[in-house]
C-alpha cells in the first residue's frame, strides 16, 4: 500500500492499521479507540491528570511525549511542516492538515441543522450554537452570557475600562477595532455608504 519498511512485523502490523483503520484497543474510561497499545497506555495519562514529560525551559508538563515535543517548538519557533501550495509553515502537522482544506476546499464537518459546512471541528461546535442558543461564556461581574469566547472578552472591557484601540489623530479609545474604523471616517471624512 505504501512504500515503508520495518524491522520487525509487530511493527508493520501497528502500521498496516494505519491503512485499514483498525483500532483494537479500547479505553475503558472514554472508549476513545486505538491503533496500538502504546498509544492507549499513553492516553489513560490523560484521565489519571499524570504528566511525565515536563519542559526544561518552562514550568509546563505533559502526559505525552509528543506533546511535550509540539510544546517545544513554541520556544524554538520551528515550523517543521510546510505547506507545498503557498509559503505557510506550522509547528504541528495537525495544524497543516487543517490548513490544507483551504487550499483543495474541503469542508468535512457539515451542520445536521442547515446546509452550512466548515473546515475545522470547532468552526461547526460555534455554528451549532447559531441554532441552540447556548450561550457557554459568562460574565463574572454581571448576567449577561455568550456564544464565543472572544464577545465575553470584548465585553469585559467594559468592566475594566480597557480601550485598546486609540484613535492616532485625537484622544479617544475604543473597545472594539471596529469602532475605531467607524470613529476614522470622521477624520478623514470618508463616507462609503451611500443611498
Amino acid at each position: 500500500v505504501c512504500d515503508k519498511t520495518f524491522s520487525s512485523s509487530s511493527q508493520l502490523k501497528v502500521h498496516n492499521r494505519t491503512h485499514s483503520g483498525e483500532k483494537p484497543f479500547g479505553c475503558g474510561i472514554c472508549q476513545k479507540l486505538f491503533s496500538s497499545s502504546s498509544s492507549l497506555t499513553s492516553h489513560h495519562l490523560t484521565h489519571t491528570g499524570e504528566r511525565l514529560f515536563p519542559c526544561n525551559i518552562c514550568d509546563k508538563s505533559f502526559s505525552q511525549s509528543s506533546s511535550l515535543k509540539a510544546h517545544q517548538r513554541t520556544h524554538t519557533g520551528k515550523t517543521p511542516y510546510s505547506c507545498s501550495e503557498c509559503t505557510k509553515s506550522f509547528s504541528l502537522s495537525i495544524n497543516l492538515r487543517t490548513h490544507m482544506r483551504i487550499h483543495s476546499g474541503e469542508k468535512p464537518y457539515s451542520c445536521p441543522q442547515c446546509d452550512q459546512t466548515f473546515t475545522q471541528s470547532g468552526d461547526l461546535k460555534r455554528h451549532n450554537r447559531t441554532h441552540s442558543g447556548e450561550t457557554p461564556f459568562s460574565c463574572s461581574k454581571c448576567t449577561k452570557s455568550f456564544s464565543l469566547s472572544n464577545n465575553l472578552r470584548i465585553h469585559m472591557r467594559i468592566h475594566s475600562g480597557e480601550k485598546p484601540y486609540p484613535c492616532p489623530q485625537c484622544d479617544q479609545a475604543f473597545y472594539q477595532s471596529g469602532d475605531l474604523k467607524r470613529h476614522n471616517r470622521t477624520h478623514s471624512g470618508v463616507t462609503p455608504y451611500s443611498c
